[in-house]
């Protein structure tokens, strides 16, 4: 149990995806103009990240290293990704379409977010097994949308300051990222 709990602190924190490895920055920097959107987007991932980290382990540990086709991981990875953002997108649009419309072309984008490939492609590369990957997974999720949340509401809270008109939109966001980047390096001795 320690171990687990040693997987998704090191994921969320040490690891961050975003503020770390520099992953999923597309939807870190798009979707991260109001609190709620950023929750939805996290949430979203959560339930991607996690549920591809288990069928994308199973997948390679349960077919492709016994007929030994390792070399086709990203594609068969790459569609479980696909076909579970498909189911995403089909649930958000039935059931909640304001946040549906919220989140608009980020949403299909989490087919392509590197954060959700790179999390089933660490899973191999930690050489995990079904359980830890499943774990790991899950921190990786948690950290991004601790990541894109904190962003959000820093956003939210800087927008009526008085900012430089240089680093007005665009500039303020890359700075504040990169303050959060550091402030997560604090974390690296923590495991």
């Amino acid at each position: 149990m320690k171990e687990l709990i040693l997987v998704i602190v090191g994921a969320a924190l040490v690891n961050n995806i975003i503020l770390s490895q520099f992953q999923g920055l597309c939807p870190f920097l798009g979707v991260s103009k109001k609190t709620d959107t950023a929750a939805g987007m996290g949430a979203a991932v959560i339930f991607v990240i996690t549920l591809a980290s288990l069928v994308t382990s199973i997948i390679y540990k349960c077919v492709l290293v016994p007929l030994d086709i390792t070399y086709l991981q990203t594609i068969a990875f790459i569609l479980v990704i696909a076909a579970l953002v498909q189911f995403v997108e089909m649930f958000l649009k039935k059931s909640m379409p304001s946040l549906y419309q919220a989140l608009g072309v980020f949403l299909p984008l989490i087919t392509t977010n590197c954060a959700v490939l790179g999390a089933a492609l660490t899973n191999v590369q930690k050489e995990y097994n079904i359980l830890f990957s499943v774990f790991n997974g899950l921190g990786t999720a948690i950290g991004f949308t601790l990541a894109i949340v904190l962003l959000a509401s820093i956003r939210e809270s800087i927008e009526d300051n008085d900012i430089p008109v240089n680093f007005k939109g665009s500039p303020i966001v890359l700075i504040t990222s990169g303050l959060m980047a550091i402030a997560f390096m604090g974390f690296a001795g923590l495991i």
